[in-house]
């Protein structure tokens, strides 16, 4: 196994247009792509996973695929990099079906079920992991229409997508929401997306309950500080040369560094577990 890419900070200062693209980050995050190893973990299940064209949601499909899972590939609009996260869960013998569009849009969310369910079969994990965030420095600054797209990305696509899936769910599928360290440690210069993730990390604790009867288990994981397009796209560029150097380590998480934790929580190694939230901060402690 090569070693996996773990740079500390600072990096070069840097800055991207929204969504951001990975080829131009420097570093180039890990995935996993070389380090991944995969045991048939979730051998013939159907995952459909938002954000998957990069970051922590591209890491996620290549580990699910490497277990046994076919892939739909949700993503705005980024398509070399959706592209490229295919093309690993097609070299892992999985079928990936590519599929661009706004989640923010309840009619696309039921459409990306119906391609799950069309095109693979069904759908047996769903992975809301898709995010949108800016900082401000003042509550003035943010206007009403950016704090309605923020929540619309992050809180009502996964409520629109639940709802979608779950009548074709069977008992033992799981539902993974990516919540965050800003649920329980808000950064004022992120009052929106920190607000978003709080609501998921609520809504997540109220659908265990609701699908518990369902046979349904629902988690979340927290990141903290993950190295993604997300980060020079929506940071000044001194702030994301610097970051994760808070944390205990150091230093930002890879996204290969969650992939485990999303595998744990969709296979049956976390057959026992629903309602949790599993943090991967780099030492921020979340009590």
């Amino acid at each position: 196994m090569t070693e996996a890419r773990r740079p500390t900070p600072p990096h070069p200062e840097q800055h991207q247009e929204p969504p951001g693209k990975t080829a131009l980050m420097e570093p180039v995050p890990d995935h996993g792509e070389r380090t991944y190893r995969g045991d048939g973990k979730l051998k013939g299940k159907v995952a459909l996973i938002t954000g998957a064209d990069s970051g922590i949601g591209k890491a996620v499909a290549i580990a699910f695929a490497r277990e046994g899972a076919d892939v739909v590939i949700s993503y705005l609009s980024e398509d070399e990099d959706a592209q490229d996260t295919a093309r690993w869960v097609e070299e892992a013998g999985r079928r990936a079906v590519v599929a661009p569009g706004d989640i923010k849009s309840e009619d696309h969310c039921k459409a990306l079920v119906k391609r799950a369910v069309d095109e693979l079969g069904g759908i047996d994990i769903l992975v809301n992991n898709a995010a949108f965030q800016r900082t401000y420095a003042d509550i003035g600054d943010i206007t009403a229409e950016e704090w309605d797209e923020t929540f619309r990305t992050n809180i009502y696509a996964p409520f629109f997508l639940t709802k979608a899936a779950v009548p074709h769910m069977k008992a033992g599928s799981s539902i993974i929401n990516t919540t965050s360290i800003q649920s329980r440690q808000p950064s004022p210069q992120l009052l929106a997306y920190a607000s978003t993730k709080g609501a998921i990390s609520n809504f997540t604790a109220g659908l265990a309950e609701m699908l518990a009867d369902k046979g349904i288990r629902v988690n979340a994981v927290a990141p903290g500080p993950i190295w993604t397009p997300l980060i020079p796209s929506t940071m000044p560029a001194e702030k994301a040369a610097k970051f994760g150097e808070q944390t205990l380590m150091k230093r930002a998480g890879q996204p290969a560094e969650l992939a485990g934790a999303y595998v744990l929580l969709a296979s049956e190694l976390g057959s026992y577990m629903t309602g949790a939230v599993i943090p991967v901060t780099g030492g921020e402690i979340m009590i």
